[in-house]
């Protein structure tokens, strides 16, 4: 393709991706407003039951006594099982008058709810995945290769991977909570990349010009992907655990939106999932890699920066999963374990490809 035409696709791509960008940070704030909207409402769901329950105890103590404890009972039973903090379900809430707000329950199904902004802040991430999707296959005509050559691709496509598993997964699964959290991630990679790691369209390295940049990179872009889906619901674990454990002891709730996020056990259980299989992508990324470097290199190891990288991140989420299945790392513990592993992630990717020099300096910066 001439030179003319690889630059007018290349301009084509950074204004997808500018327009990508815009939609997302549309969509991140209608996310946000279905937060704080479901909030409000099931905060006076919470006061009418509250008010319902306290009338309904009053004309009952009009007629016989009221023994002790009979108000402790009301009050667990309003409060739902001990430890869930969970809101009410949907038939709870259409009782109360609170008209359709439902609960995420623990297999993250889909209720029968009204939450028009939800659903709008889903229809604008899948336009701004689709116009996302265009700036990625524009860089990839402009650059008649693969677009993941060096970090402004390796950002841009692993933002649209992120976004395109996240809403291929809301096809079975209820994850509108994370919305907020990664489509603000996508906006941030985005923006890192057209601000700091910035590349004009051009021929890669002769080192990377091997079929196995499609195979070894684009696994790793796949994983990084879930990886940052289990980024979001560790943090959000944590946060809803530290909710759950205040509630249960009498403390004030004063974070009504993780009312729609489901319980922490929940979170952990999918987010264990989703990196045993983000796990398996990275030991095909490592290994891919090991096979491309004797191709191009003449050795399988050669402790290059990036290669150590890649194999500690390998170990950490080893770790991860070895804990929690066989020495009973649950909870809090396991979720810190895997937001080191996306710690270490973001670390081989920013710090290792910037400030370490090596065989795999192909940040194009």
């Amino acid at each position: 393709m001439p030179f003319g035409i690889n630059e007018t696709m290349g301009q084509y791509s950074e204004l997808f991706m500018l327009l990508a960008a815009g939609t997302y940070t549309v969509a991140f704030i209608a996310f946000a407003w279905d937060l704080a909207k479901s909030s409000r409402a099931l905060r006076a769901i919470d006061l009418k039951a509250a008010q319902a329950g306290l009338d309904g105890q009053a004309r009952e103590s009009a007629k016989v006594p009221v023994a002790a404890g009979v108000g402790e009972r009301a009050e667990t039973h309003l409060a739902g099982p001990a430890g869930r903090a969970e809101r009410p379900s949907s038939s709870t809430a259409k009782a109360a008058g609170g008209g359709g707000v439902a609960t995420a329950d623990a297999d993250m199904r889909y209720a029968a709810e009204r939450r028009a902004p939800a659903r709008v802040a889903v229809a604008l991430t899948v336009l701004g995945a689709l116009i996302h999707g265009a700036g990625v296959v524009t860089r990839a005509l402009g650059a008649g290769r693969v677009p993941w050559g060096n970090m402004y691709e390796f950002l841009t496509t692993g933002a649209f991977v992120a976004v395109a598993v996240f809403l291929l997964v809301l096809v079975r699964r209820d994850l509108r909570f994370l919305g907020t959290f990664v489509v603000g991630l996508a906006i941030i990679m985005l923006v890192a990349a057209s601000v700091a790691y910035w590349t004009p369209v051009g021929h890669l390295v002769p080192a990377l010009q091997s079929y196995w940049l499609i195979i070894h990179v684009s696994i790793a872009v796949l994983s990084s992907a879930l990886f940052t889906l289990t980024f979001a619901m560790s943090a959000l674990q944590l946060v809803q655990s530290h909710r759950q454990r205040t509630v249960a002891a009498g403390g004030a709730d004063k974070l009504g939106f993780m009312r729609l996020v489901p319980s922490a056990l929940s979170l952990e259980n999918l987010s264990y999932r989703i990196n045993a299989i983000a796990f398996i992508g990275w030991t095909f990324t490592l290994m891919f890699g090991a096979i491309w470097a004797e191709k191009a290199w003449g050795r399988f190891w050669g402790w290059d920066t990036k290669e150590v990288w890649t194999f500690v991140i390998w170990v950490v989420y080893a770790g991860y999963l070895h804990a929690r299945a066989t020495r009973g790392w649950t909870g809090t513990r396991a979720a810190w374990l895997s937001i080191v592993g996306y710690l270490c992630v973001v670390f081989n990717f920013t710090i290792v490809n910037q400030f370490f020099n090596g065989l795999h300096s192909y940040s194009g910066l």
